[in-house]
């Protein structure tokens, strides 16, 4: 009897714990929206612009892509907390279980920074964990070192949409390197090269002659694909005006893996 009593105390004890602590994760932010910045890490204008773009893309596709910054993770490990949000808000569709989120604790003081990225059971094929790790790295943390949040998550959000939207497939993606980046300077150049040395061998003549120079602009302004962090989709732009387009999320089932990164 007297050791059923201690396990029957220790569950109980366990289950008040749990419910203290679920009561100290944040509640999402009114009116409903994608973009929860409890951190105030960014202003109005940036707030807005990365609201616009999320919801277009959820208006487009109905996936849902939060972020969440939190100035304190309340003794949670980063990625319990994330999938504990994710899970506690519904993010993604009901049935579709599509939601992603990208959670930071920004560094403050002598506190690390913290970065996680958690997606529903419907996008871990196209985002799998270790392209999330790879969007960390590449998108996010160089930015976050510098303190220029938004350039961080503009690039990460550009990143996931490519990858579930498909312009880019996640092979693509993680074989992606340097060359990329420099590609356009290196098109530009040989264009350059090609055109000054037509104009010295026509000797004054039309370069329109020789040179299809419509088709060079429209190779330099046009094609390619690109990476996560320079991809094709819009950030929106307008002053911040409130929110009213987003109703909320239904799903919340994670699958418990993501990835993480610090600075």
């Amino acid at each position: 009897m007297i050791k059923l009593r201690h396990i029957a105390l220790a569950v109980l004890a366990t289950l008040l714990l749990t419910n203290v602590f679920a009561q100290e994760l944040p509640k999402p932010m009114q009116p409903p929206r994608l973009v929860n910045d409890f951190a105030g890490i960014l202003n109005q204008n940036e707030q807005a612009r990365l609201e616009q773009k999320l919801q277009n893309y959820h208006d487009t596709t109905s996936t849902q892509i939060y972020i969440i910054t939190v100035k304190d993770l309340m003794g949670y490990d980063i990625a319990d907390f994330t999938i504990r949000v994710g899970e506690s808000w519904g993010v993604g569709q009901k049935g579709k279980d599509n939601g992603a989120i990208i959670l930071i604790k920004p560094r403050i003081g002598n506190q690390r920074g913290e970065a996680f990225i958690a997606t529903g059971y419907g996008l871990e094929d196209v985002i799998p964990d270790a392209l999330s790790k790879r969007i960390i790295d590449r998108e996010m943390i160089p930015s976050f070192q510098n303190e220029d949040y938004y350039r961080g998550f503009d690039r990460a959000t550009t990143a996931m949409i490519n990858l579930a939207s498909g312009k880019f497939s996640a092979e693509g993606y993680m074989g992606e390197g340097g060359l990329l980046l420099v590609l356009p300077f290196i098109i530009f150049l040989t264009l350059f090269l090609v055109i000054l040395f037509n104009v010295k061998k026509t000797k004054g003549r039309s370069i329109g002659h020789n040179i299809p120079l419509w088709i060079a602009l429209g190779m330099m302004s046009g094609g390619g694909r690109r990476s996560g962090g320079f991809g094709s989709f819009s950030s929106g732009s307008g002053s911040f005006g409130g929110f009213g387009g987003f109703s909320g999320g239904g799903g919340g089932s994670f699958g418990g893996g993501g990835a993480r990164g610090s600075w």
